[in-house]
């Protein structure tokens, strides 16, 4: 796609944003493996999908920064060995049983193996205004994988859901899972607080040492609260699910108003939606994209093609069957697993 039209097309589907990185991040491994909030234990308690650098493994010690380990990664930029994952949804038949859903390439990104998009925002609007990038040791998460009500979910403002009518969808966001089918698939949104102590480069809940803006928002450029008055990028995932091949709603709850979709950790309601990063750039290739205000292209960063990206693998660690009809949610296969719907 020629880059004039494909930047035009970009920028319709991110209004107000004058500076932000955009990349596709293909599909580095699908296992269960936290090492966030369950370092060392190999499995999980759930499945995540994985994208990023290929130190990515059971437990990451934040003293060791993934580019000194890492020998290739999955994004287009290729200075950025962060690694960036949530859970992986599933589609629940009428008789119980459980299948994957995959993930599929977003706009501009069609050859990608999966993978989600990544974006980072330095501002919204024509003020420009500076940030500050994360430090290596950094990481963070959003949502909570146990939350089950709106008003649960309500504390973690832009995890959401689009219902994608086609590929350029972009509107219609929701705290819930759709109800019903998408012609084009759902798009899970993850966007991460934008402030930062400016102390910690992690708390232990890995989420106190971030916050959303005071008032406001990111977009309405709100003020960063006292207590996290240092700025840092927005960062965002943009992860399409292909629910296409589940659209025939024969094969749906029979209840009008339940849908056929689970997280990984056993949530069918989609409140539980969260997101874990790591941070992996290179020496200071992120403050310089952020200081230059790229805007999707960035001639400053060093990049790598979509197929070079395809190619940077990762050896499952956790052997299981997670592929094809399942009796239970990968890790469910000994309880119930509908305690925690």
């Amino acid at each position: 796609m020629h880059w004039t039209f494909l930047t035009a097309v970009l920028t319709a589907m991110t209004p107000g944003a004058d500076a932000l990185l955009r990349f596709s991040c293909s599909q580095l491994v699908v296992e269960r493996l936290d090492p966030l909030v369950n370092p060392g234990a190999a499995p999980s308690p759930h499945l995540h999908q994985i994208v990023g650098g290929n130190a990515f493994n059971v437990s990451m010690d934040p003293k060791t920064p993934p580019p000194s380990l890492a020998t290739c990664t999955t994004c287009t930029f290729a200075d950025d060995f962060s690694n960036y994952w949530t859970a992986v949804l599933y589609f629940k038949a009428r008789n119980g049983s459980y299948h994957r859903v995959t993930q599929k390439p977003n706009v501009g990104f069609e050859q990608a193996a999966g993978g989600m998009t990544i974006y980072y925002t330095p501002y919204i609007g024509s003020t420009k205004s500076s940030v500050t990038a994360f430090q290596p040791g950094f990481r963070m998460l959003i949502g909570q994988q146990g939350s089950r009500t709106l008003s649960e979910a309500q504390k973690y403002r832009q995890l959401t859901y689009t219902c994608l009518k086609d590929p350029m969808t972009r509107t219609g966001e929701t705290k819930d899972m759709p109800t019903q089918p998408c012609p084009a698939g759902i798009m899970s949104n993850v966007r991460f607080p934008t402030c930062w102590d400016g102390r910690n480069l992690d708390s232990p809940d890995h989420t106190s040492h971030v916050a959303y803006p005071s008032s406001g928002t990111f977009e309405s450029n709100g003020p960063c609260p006292e207590s996290h008055p240092v700025k840092i990028p927005q960062l965002f995932y943009e992860v399409i699910w292909d629910t296409t091949p589940f659209n025939d709603k024969s094969l749906w709850p029979e209840k009008a108003d339940q849908q056929p979709f689970v997280w990984s950790q056993g949530d069918t309601t989609g409140y539980g939606s969260h997101g874990d990063y790591v941070f992996g750039w290179k020496d200071n290739a992120l403050q310089k994209a952020m200081d230059t205000n790229c805007n999707i292209r960035c001639p400053e960063l060093k990049s790598q093609s979509i197929a070079s990206g395809n190619q940077c693998t990762k050896q499952v660690q956790v052997e299981e069957n997670i592929d094809g009809w399942l009796d239970s949610l990968p890790g469910f296969e000994h309880t119930n697993a509908e305690r925690m719907m």
